[in-house]
């Protein structure tokens, strides 16, 4: 019998390029959890959280940050968990540590992560992406569901000029593709 071993390849191969003063790299190192809250069990899921992770549930459109975790409010019930994992399988810990008060779903492998940055950052993002994101309006820690060239995203402000792009990894070289020429043109 042949024993094979199976060993994770990033989507974009682990991609870290700057483009002009825009730096763009793939964030294969973390893990995403999306965790659907039941219904009538906020109090419990905020409790949960608090407890097991010290951060606050985020309203709709923030994301909270605490340590190494980040927790985004993608839905009206459900949030994204972010978090620095070389784990093989996540869920079993979430979900002890949130004492089964949300629905656990391992997404890291259905998400490409992109943390883009530098000072021309939201002049690039500005020609993919329909949302203002003058630090007035998308603040630190703000998120949103969006379009970006035709492809569902995900973008989280982290920064002063840093952003986390999420998107599809069954289109991950696409989405790469539009953020380079993007960066490009603002370079």
């Amino acid at each position: 019998m042949v024993n094979h071993t199976l060993t994770p390849t990033p989507f974009l191969g682990g991609y870290d390029q700057s483009i002009g003063g825009i730096r763009i790299r793939e964030r294969h190192d973390l893990g995403l959890i999306s965790m659907a809250i039941p219904l009538g069990d906020d109090a419990k899921v905020k409790k949960a959280l608090k407890a097991a992770y010290g951060v606050a549930e985020p309203s709709a459109t923030k994301s909270t940050v605490k340590g190494d975790v980040r927790i985004i409010r993608s839905a009206v019930d459900q949030m994204l968990m972010l978090f620095p994992n070389d784990a093989p399988n996540p869920v079993p810990d979430v979900k002890s540590a949130m004492k089964d008060s949300v629905w656990v779903t391992d997404q890291s492998n259905t998400w490409v992560v992109l943390e883009v940055s530098g000072d021309t950052v939201r002049d690039a993002l500005e020609r993919l992406c329909p949302i203002d994101l003058h630090p007035d309006t998308f603040a630190k820690n703000a998120s949103a569901r969006t379009v970006m060239e035709h492809m569902g995203a995900l973008i989280v402000r982290t920064g002063d000029n840093s952003f986390l792009l999420m998107s599809a990894s069954s289109s991950a070289g696409s989405f790469l593709h539009a953020v380079e020429t993007s960066a490009k043109y603002a370079s």
